[in-house]
């Protein structure tokens, strides 16, 4: 009763504040170029490292992205109120929400979770877990099919997330591996494959920030030099075959043995499974078929907006996509199919299939209100000049460290992109920076910093607990949040750690083929020791 009370008294001093702001609101002049005290200085970085901060100490994600938005609000007001609360709402929350591209995000998580709820629903899930369940025999199996789907989905990082956590959540679940560590698998295939594949939204991203240069030619020479991306794909399946586990995450594997596959008390996702009855009539097709469907859709709704039935060619065509609409296209004609299947084969009627719209929105409501705050911290420290501070603070050392400069970029790229929670972000400020600074002098070492920004910012992104791509891989494997960032963070160091070292190394050598083999064997040279010095996960 009292925790009642004390719910809707939150709630009663919520609305009376916004009730009290809103003539302010409502009637508040447009400001004109206003330059906060404290635009481009370190101060810019303060809100996205209040927020993570508190993320990690409270466990509470949503209060503690809130707070870190009214700190940078308050930054920018220089402590006025108003100002602030007029910043939080018009140029924050309001503004992500009005953004197109935002809105085709959200919209894209909504049409896939509806699909996901049909898939359960359908009994094509339970079929695929049965199915899977006679051919994937140990956890590794799982752990490694996990790994190699999450691969084979190159196209988009959000994409990526989603599908993989739909397709494999049953069957590591009967495998006993714990949600954290399938959130960890989802997340290590997602934007690392997407960042050395030609052919992804990623590369599209990259390449269009390159001015004066081809940017898809530098994107492909980049891929040897990308160290993040391919150690953690080899330390993920090195870890997995050597049964390699440390940190808090190997305190979730041990009890997901046992059969807790959450560990925390705080399992939002717990009764999802049980919600829905089992339909007999699904076969492993009622998931094939939607999922493949989607893939092709998708694929085909990606390179419409590039162009490509304009007459563009199918990599110009990439180049040019839109993610956004690509994707909320791709996934309404996937969802049309998906519908269409099920009636045709009578295993769902139009009513049911009609209430998973309101479960698939339902279950993704966590996620698209922690992208909502993280986009919105974002614009907080956009309106600080982060990019600016950033882009002075590379361009002030890139003349006396030269052969140190990729080791150096790749830490501010995980530094960025850390306290931002944007890959892309990360690129659009220091791509630049280092064809300015590479462009005219050493070809080679322009490749290997551009390819050490975009570790650097995966690297960044793969840590952030405010990343979309971070939150869309505990959406996808229906984990806590923070039990998600708090069990992947010491793996991500661990690569990364491996990775600058690497940087150094390729920074004097500038040889891909000579580096790329070193870091490789420096990594799996880590696993061994970790190996004889940990514990046995048995």
């Amino acid at each position: 009763m009292k925790k009642n009370k004390r719910k809707a008294l939150r709630i009663f001093a919520v609305v009376a504040m916004i009730v009290a702001f809103a003539p302010s609101i409502v009637l508040a002049a447009e400001e004109g170029d206003y330059i906060p005290p404290l635009f481009a200085t370190g101060w810019a970085l303060l809100p996205p490292i209040v927020a993570i901060a508190l993320a990690l100490i409270t466990k509470e994600v949503y209060s503690s992205l809130f707070i870190g938005i009214i700190v940078g609000a308050f930054l920018y007001a220089d402590f006025n109120i108003e100002t602030a609360i007029l910043h939080t709402f018009n140029d924050g929350i309001l503004a992500v929400l009005c953004d197109s591209y935002n809105m085709g995000i959200l919209i894209f998580l909504v049409l896939l979770g509806t699909m996901v709820a049909l898939m359960n629903k359908a009994g094509g899930s339970a079929a695929f877990g049965n199915w899977a369940g006679k051919h994937i025999k140990t956890r590794a199996g799982a752990q490694l099919a996990t790994v190699l789907l999450g691969v084979l989905i190159f196209i988009d990082d959000y994409f990526n997330c989603l599908t993989v956590g739909s397709v494999m959540r049953p069957v590591t679940d009967k495998h006993h591996v714990s949600r954290a560590k399938l959130a960890y698998l989802i997340d290590a295939t997602a934007a690392p494959i997407c960042i050395i594949a030609p052919i992804s939204s990623w590369a599209a991203a990259v390449s269009g920030f390159v001015e004066g240069e081809d940017g898809l030619a530098l994107f492909v020479s980049a891929i040897p030099y990308n160290f993040y991306a391919i150690l953690t794909i080899v330390m993920m399946v090195g870890m997995v075959l050597m049964k390699v586990e440390y940190g808090p995450m190997a305190t979730h594997e041990k009890n997901a043995v046992k059969g807790d596959l959450y560990t925390t008390a705080d399992r939002p996702y717990a009764n999802v499974a049980s919600d829905t009855d089992v339909n007999t009539k699904g076969t492993v097709l009622d998931l094939l078929i939607p999922i493949i469907s989607l893939v092709i859709c998708c694929v085909i709704g990606m390179i419409y907006t590039g162009g490509f039935f304009e007459g563009e060619g199918f990599v110009a065509a990439f180049s040019n996509s839109d993610a956004s609409v690509g994707l909320a296209l791709g996934s309404f004609f996937g969802l049309l199919i998906t519908i269409v299947l099920y009636l045709c084969r009578k295993v769902m009627k139009f009513k049911d299939c009609m209430d998973c719209l309101a479960e698939g929105f339902k279950a993704m409501v966590p996620a698209i209100l922690i992208l909502t705050f993280a986009w919105t911290l974002k614009a907080m420290t956009d309106s600080l000049g982060a990019k600016v501070f950033v882009s002075t603070l590379v361009k002030s050392s890139a003349g006396s460290f030269m052969n140190f400069l990729p080791a150096i970029v790749f830490l501010i790229g995980c530094l960025l992109a850390f306290a931002t929670g944007t890959s892309w972000g990360t690129f659009g400020i220091l791509i630049p920076i280092v064809v300015d600074a590479f462009a005219s002098t050493n070809h080679t070492l322009m490749i290997i910093s551009i390819s050490a920004c975009m570790a650097g910012a995966v690297c960044g992104d793969h840590c952030s607990p405010i990343s979309d791509t971070t939150i869309m891989a505990s959406a996808g494997a229906q984990c806590n949040h923070v039990n998600h960032v708090s069990t992947q963070l010491p793996y991500a160091i661990l690569a990364a750690a491996v990775s600058f070292v690497s940087y150094i190394i390729a920074g004097f050598v500038q040889n891909a083929w000579v580096t790329l083999p070193i870091a490789v064997v420096l990594m799996l040279a880590v696993l061994f020791l970790l190996k004889k010095v940990l514990p046995s996960e048995e």
